[in-house]
């Protein structure tokens, strides 16, 4: 089974929020966190995929979702490269 790390991104008026998970079925995340039934940091908001990438086990997705929650500077990087 595959595994995917995401970043979502959404825009309000003052600023440009992200949100980094993992998950086996990255188009129903998507559609949970946009339905307020996903993360509860993600209920209230409409989300846009900014980035994905798949892991052939568990382990390593969870291993790179850490990694890219840490990284504030890449997950900015991921962000401009969204906005433009």
């Amino acid at each position: 089974m595959l595994y995917s790390v995401y970043l979502i991104i959404n825009f309000n008026a003052r600023n440009c929020i992200s949100y980094v998970g993992y998950t086996n079925n990255l188009k129903k995340r998507i559609k949970e966190h946009n339905s307020s039934k996903g993360a509860k940091f993600t209920r209230g908001r409409k989300w846009k995929l900014a980035y994905s990438k798949c892991y052939i086990s568990k382990s390593i997705a969870m291993r790179e979702e850490y990694k890219l929650k840490k990284n504030r500077k890449l997950r900015n990087k991921i962000k401009l490269k969204f906005i433009k």
